[in-house]
C-alpha cells in the first residue's frame, strides 16, 4: 500500500480543480495543467481535496498510485506557485544573456549555443552566470534545466562548467608534475 498515495491532494485557494472522467485538470494563476490518470486509479473530489483510490490490488497498480497522486499534487502546485530550478557557470570567458525570448550561451565552443524555452517556460539570468528557469510543469523545467546543463557540464579537473545552484562537484587530482 502506498503512503503517498493514500494521502489527500488539498485544493489551495485560487486554484479551480475540475476532473472528467480520468482527466485532471488545474487552473490557477500560472496557467493550466492537465493529468491524465490510469485507468487502474479512480479520482474523485470531495470538499477541498482530491482523493485518488486503487482499483484491484497489483504491484503495478501499487506503484500507479502514488505516481498518480504526486502527479497531480504537482499539478496543481505547478499553477498555484508554479517551479523553478537555478543553474551556475563557472569558468573565464563562460556567460549566458538573453535575446528576446531565447537563452544566448558563451561556453568556450566556436559558436554561440542558443536555447530556445518551449511554450509555459520562462528563463532569466543575473549577473551573466545565474540561470533561472521557471515554468508551471516540473517535468518540462526539468527537462529545460537539464538540456542548459548538458551544453557544458561540470568537468571534473577544474570544475569548469554549467551546474545546478548548490550542486556539489567531486574534483579529481590532476597529472603529477615532473621530479
Amino acid at each position: 500500500m502506498s503512503r503517498i498515495g493514500k494521502l489527500p491532494v488539498i485544493i489551495p485557494q485560487g486554484v479551480e480543480v475540475k476532473i472528467e472522467g480520468q482527466t485532471v485538470t488545474a487552473k490557477g494563476p500560472n496557467g493550466t495543467e492537465t493529468v491524465t490518470v490510469r485507468p487502474e486509479i479512480s479520482v474523485k473530489m470531495e470538499d477541498n481535496h482530491i482523493i485518488l483510490t486503487k482499483i484491484g490490488d497489483s504491484k503495478e497498480t501499487d506503484a500507479l498510485y502514488g505516481l498518480s497522486r504526486t502527479l497531480v499534487a504537482n499539478a496543481v502546485h505547478g499553477v498555484k506557485d508554479g517551479f523553478e530550478k537555478k543553474l551556475e557557470i563557472q569558468g573565464v570567458g563562460y556567460r549566458a544573456n538573453m535575446e528576446g525570448k531565447n537563452l544566448n550561451l558563451a561556453l568556450g565552443y566556436s559558436h554561440p549555443v542558443i536555447i530556445e524555452p518551449p511554450a509555459g517556460i520562462s528563463i532569466s539570468v543575473e549577473a551573466n552566470t545565474k540561470i533561472t528557469v521557471k515554468g508551471s510543469n516540473k517535468q518540462t523545467v526539468g527537462d529545460i534545466a537539464a538540456l542548459i546543463r548538458s551544453k557544458r557540464p561540470p568537468e571534473v579537473y577544474k570544475g569548469k562548467g554549467i551546474r545546478y545552484e548548490g550542486e556539489y562537484i567531486r574534483r579529481k587530482a590532476g597529472k603529477a608534475g615532473k621530479k
